[in-house]
């Protein structure tokens, strides 16, 4: 099959567009003919080597952490997915690989696709939509009434985490640019912070969960804004020793991820709040609750650009200008 492959680490290195074997299908397995594959900052990351201490793939490697597709064949114990189904997925991490005609992944993995969504719209979503999820649900127990702060609201996981703060109640602030504004709005936010005229924390204060994408120091003045209690979560690190704990590293990498996060941990323990990294995981079970959610009309899509197969390098270049709003995508089928 053919597929865009990472033979060796490196910044701004490209993908290599060549043939790979097709993935192997294990008992537990739905295999899916790629529709359409999201483009994610994570995949520039990956790429670059940033994760090869606690994600030491096995080069080559076929990137992509997207998918939409059509399931065309199953393991012999699957009981939840037949030949012809769509479905969409954000893969195990330790089977990634959607940049390519066939993707196998395991049935919990796996669900099916929003109805009223098209395969480009729908690849879309896994990667942001888990994250948004696992954040703002799952780990920071968000309720109604309660004020958000989610950063970067224009991007991939904030034009969701947006919709779904306010579809569970949440008053919501948002970080963007001026250009952005009238989007983030339509999409629910309460305030709108024009991160480079304002200084956030001067307009907010008494936050109970931030979601943060950003670097070092939003991070570190992203505390200032919570009350007592308050969780702040971020996606872009550091890691912390639960994250490493999570995944099963050994105990040099919990060691590393401690002392990389003594610093914002020691910060959030004095003003007695709460930081946490999450590095979202495979769900196909919380998909589900998400499909739900995009065709009762509550959550859309937002998608900036779709790319051709042929033209991933391009589409990942474009995410790390860090200029698109909402998703990227490109179309494989």
């Amino acid at each position: 099959m053919k597929a865009f492959v990472v033979d060796r680490y490196g910044r701004k290195q490209s993908l290599r567009f060549g043939e790979m074997p097709d993935p192997e299908l294990r008992e537990d397995d739905v295999l899916v003919r790629v529709h359409a594959a999201g483009v994610n900052p994570l995949d520039s990351k990956i790429r670059d080597g940033e994760f090869k201490l606690i994600l030491p793939y096995r080069l080559p490697l076929i990137l992509g952490n997207d998918v939409a597709g059509v399931v065309v064949q199953v393991g012999s114990r699957v009981r939840r997915f037949k030949l012809g189904d769509e479905v969409y997925a954000r893969p195990h991490h330790d089977r990634i690989g959607t940049f390519a005609e066939f993707i196998a992944m395991n049935e919990g993995d796996v669900a099916i696709k929003p109805r009223k969504l098209t395969m480009e719209e729908a690849a879309s979503i896994p990667l942001v939509g888990l994250t948004a999820w696992q954040a703002l649900i799952e780990r920071g127990h968000l309720k109604a009434g309660q004020r958000v702060l989610i950063h970067a609201g224009s991007g991939g996981v904030g034009t969701f985490a947006i919709q779904l703060a306010k579809q569970f109640g949440a008053f919501v602030a948002t970080t963007t640019s001026t250009a952005n504004f009238d989007l983030v709005k339509r999409l629910g936010a309460d305030v709108v912070i024009d991160y480079k005229k304002d200084d956030f924390t001067k307009v907010l204060r008494d936050y109970d969960v931030i979601l943060n994408s950003l670097g070092k120091e939003t991070l570190e003045k992203s505390l200032k804004v919570l009350k007592p209690g308050g969780k702040l979560i971020s996606i872009s690190g550091p890691p912390d020793p639960g994250f490493a704990r999570d995944l099963g590293t050994g105990w040099m990498v919990r060691q590393v991820t401690r002392l990389l996060s003594y610093r914002i941990r020691r910060k959030a323990k004095r003003q007695s709040v709460n930081y946490s990294f999450l590095f979202m995981r495979a769900n196909g079970e919380q998909l589900h609750k998400i499909s739900s959610l995009i065709d009762a009309g509550v959550i859309r899509p937002v998608v900036d650009r779709v790319f051709p197969f042929e033209s991933t390098n391009e589409a990942l270049a474009y995410v790390e200008t860090g200029r698109a709003k909402g998703k990227v995508v490109v179309k494989v089928g």
